[in-house]
């Protein structure tokens, strides 16, 4: 089969004939529909950051997938040839305290598909039955591959009720995006979306904010407090950037009481006032690893269906396997040009 893998240990990567895999038995086959690029595709294939002392090259990479199920393992229930799946790139083990505390999005034995095992950038994927998401119809098939980190979203947004709430998301990337609509549609009060990028402050716009501001205004915080009024803060921030300036940002402008959703990765260690704007002020922080497995999914897949939230306008590229190098340029610019980049084998 023709995939994308990482070849070497430097940067880039290689289109090209590789084995398709071999199933196990508790495991199924899936012949691709199309894959997307996640940003934290990027240290692998520009080999920054964490991936030179995670990733074992030579690897196909990619965990956000969707395809048709071609071959089925023997211990694999519940599943046909033909069936259309999305995937769940956490490989939970199902038997350790937490998988079995209902905390399997933070099992203490997680694999990632496309990390930690042969992932999506391909024709074929082998995955673990127990992460396949079977889809009832087709409605929702042309976006089954960004199910993934919409659940992100999903999860980060609704780990409490945002209904009558200020909701502060900063950070437009896909997921900072993603949660746009769907803070709208479970009923906030006011969407504020924040981003240095013109282009992805225009999308945060097209996504139903009601506000949006670049963060290196000097005069954002009057703004934001223009709009509150006589609130001492907002209720909920979002936090998708992991930029440690905005994460101090939003820890200040929350109200007493608020939320704080921690999914944005700092690249390095941060300064926060902890007493004051945390302790304080009666903060909950919540720290947001993947998704619920599978309770975001459900909640999801509600929310696609029933047409309360439409994620395609985030998707702004597609590109052949074959023209991955033009796909990962895009990812890769400094304009931040892009929303969510598909690929199609």
């Amino acid at each position: 089969m023709k995939a994308i893998f990482k070849h070497k240990a430097a940067s880039g990567a290689q289109y090209g004939k590789v084995d398709i895999p071999i199933i196990k038995k508790d495991e199924i086959l899936i012949r691709i529909n199309h894959a997307s690029i996640c940003g934290s595709d990027m240290p692998i294939y520009n080999w920054t950051g964490w991936a030179p002392k995670r990733i074992k090259p030579p690897m196909v990479f990619g965990h956000e997938l969707a395809g048709e199920v071609v071959e089925i393992g023997q211990l694999a229930r519940d599943f046909n040839k033909g069936d259309f799946v999305s995937v769940e790139s956490h490989i939970f083990c199902g038997l350790c305290y937490q998988c079995r505390n209902d905390q399997r999005h933070v099992c203490s034995n997680v694999k990632i598909i496309g990390l930690d095992t042969p992932g999506g950038f391909s024709e074929y994927a082998a995955i673990p039955a127990r992460c396949a998401w079977k889809h009832t119809d087709n409605s929702i098939k042309d976006i089954a591959s960004i199910m993934e980190p919409f659940g992100n979203a999903v999860y980060a947004t609704l780990i409490e009720d945002v209904v009558a709430k200020t909701v502060l998301v900063s950070g437009c990337g896909p997921q900072g995006l993603f949660s746009i609509p769907i803070a709208k549609a479970s009923g906030a009060k006011t969407v504020i979306a924040l981003d240095t990028a013109p282009y992805r402050r225009k999308l945060a716009e097209k996504m139903g904010a009601d506000y949006v501001f670049n963060p290196a205004d000097k005069n954002i915080e009057s703004k934001i407090r223009k709009i509150l009024k006589n609130r001492d803060g907002v209720d909920v921030v979002v936090e998708m950037s992991g930029n440690t300036i905005a994460i101090d940002f939003g820890l200040h402008m929350l109200g007493f009481g608020g939320r704080f959703t921690a999914f944005g990765l700092p690249s390095k260690k941060i300064e926060i006032d902890y007493s004051n704007d945390i302790v304080f002020k009666g903060l909950r922080i919540y720290g947001i690893v993947g998704r619920e497995i599978f309770k975001s999914w459900y909640k999801m897949e509600s929310l696609l269906k029933s047409k309360a939230v439409d994620p395609r306008p985030v998707i702004t590229h597609r590109f052949r396997f074959k023209d991955y190098k033009k796909a990962f340029k895009v990812m890769n610019s400094k304009d931040k040009k892009c929303g969510k980049v598909i690929l199609v084998p």
